[in-house]
């Protein structure tokens, strides 16, 4: 059973992922500017005897405090768009994963491969040991070539479910009768943990998701065990 320990927060794995800490850093860095600024500006009021009994308006500053907001939109909205289309976008994938959830695990096909396809169920307490992970390891991982551009297709069975693993970038719901779809590159070898996002019902926190990244030439080799 793994202990407080070992357990930390994912590093990135993605392109995607990366750019989204970027843009989380970069948003944050504007919010301390302006809390900074806007506490020296309370400060200095609270603390001035400067006093103009007879200003009535400040056309200047009115309009500086009107633009600046926008500008800071503006610097926000961008980064944001681009990498909104970035998530969107999906071009000449190099293989299909199909993902169906289930109450309660996930089910994977590999349609590209001979239609390769085999459910994920959580570990139960009585058959791990001291190297896996208490509530998130699985009896069977998904295996993913990296360096290769993978779309995720995600459906459900039954009821709403959202396949999302933090360290990739990803998290898409799974709806029954509808065909989601995002796109994943792997940038190293390794294994990524995740779990449904969506409250599915009773045991919704029993269906976790395991990936596990290897170079194309062990991914080849594994398709051929199976």
């Amino acid at each position: 059973m793994a202990t407080w320990g070992n357990i930390m927060l994912m590093d990135a794995n993605s392109p995607l992922m990366e750019q989204m800490m970027m843009f989380h850093d970069h948003t944050i860095m504007i919010l301390t500017m302006i809390t900074v600024m806007v506490g020296f500006i309370m400060i200095t009021v609270m603390y001035n005897n400067l006093v103009n009994r007879y200003l009535l308006d400040q056309q200047m500053i009115e309009t500086i405090w009107t633009m600046m907001p926008a500008i800071i939109l503006v610097f926000i909205a961008l980064p944001s768009l681009r990498l909104l289309y970035m998530i969107d976008e999906i071009s000449e994938p190099t293989m299909t994963l199909k993902v169906i959830g289930h109450q309660w695990y996930w089910s994977y096909e590999y349609s590209d491969f001979n239609n390769i396809e085999f459910d994920s169920y959580m570990k139960p307490q009585n058959e791990i040991n001291s190297m896996d992970f208490r509530l998130l390891d699985v009896d069977n991982h998904t295996i993913l070539p990296m360096n290769s551009q993978i779309r995720v297709l995600i459906t459900a069975a039954d009821v709403l479910h959202s396949w999302a693993v933090p360290s990739l970038g990803i998290k898409i719901d799974a709806v029954p009768g509808r065909l989601n779809q995002g796109t994943v590159i792997i940038n190293r070898p390794g294994i990524m943990f995740g779990q449904c996002s969506e409250i599915c019902g009773a045991n919704h926190s029993f269906m976790p998701i395991v990936i596990e990244s290897t170079p194309m030439s062990n991914f080849m080799n594994w398709l051929k065990s199976m």
